[in-house]
């Protein structure tokens, strides 16, 4: 008797952490979901051949300063920037509650000193201390980026877009990545 007890009051704990963790995991989704349904592009993580494109023009441009991923998703593309580049102190901005929290987790993880990830709108965020910005947007976020860094970058800093052009900016480079998209990497220098 006492062990049916026991064995009753084991599954009735067990099914209701299931249904906690159940109800976690679905709100976590939800929160997703909803983030990307409000940015108008869910959270996408950029490929091993574009992140080492993108470091590697990061090196060939020796930057130092302060570097921003205006929407940093993951966290994949700052985390390797941040391998490679000790010079620099990387920024991630995400207004995505989860994928902004993996990030930070990710960051502390791998005790990540030079890269910091903040919940914050890239259009509203301040880049006049900006040296880079890094971004693997869409074409209707770059449009509203592109007076934002005309108006707040310094001379000399630079833009670094996966993928999708900074509208009526002509790029120092092009750089075409050995994936399956060939994807385009514009780079940019501020005058």
């Amino acid at each position: 008797m006492k062990q049916d007890r026991g064995i009753i009051v084991e599954s009735f704990i067990y099914q209701n952490v299931l249904l906690v963790v159940a109800a976690i995991v679905l709100i976590a989704l939800l929160s997703v979901v909803y983030a990307s349904w409000r940015n108008g592009i869910s959270p996408m993580p950029s490929s091993a051949p574009v992140r080492r494109v993108v470091v590697d023009e990061i090196r060939r441009l020796q930057s130092r300063g302060v570097m921003v991923e205006a929407g940093s998703g993951w966290g994949t593309l700052a985390l390797q920037v941040g391998r490679a580049s000790r010079n620099l102190r990387i920024i991630g901005i995400e207004n995505s509650v989860i994928p902004m929290w993996i990030s930070f987790m990710a960051a502390k993880l791998e005790n990540r000193t030079n890269v910091s990830f903040k919940r914050g709108d890239l259009y509203t965020y301040s880049y006049r201390d900006v040296d880079m910005v890094v971004c693997y947007l869409y074409p209707g976020a770059m449009r509203r980026l592109s007076p934002i860094f005309h108006d707040q970058l310094k001379p000399g800093s630079h833009v670094i877009s996966v993928c999708f052009a900074l509208p009526d900016w002509e790029p120092e480079r092009t750089l075409i990545c050995r994936d399956m998209y060939r994807t385009k990497v514009y780079v940019y220098k501020v005058k």
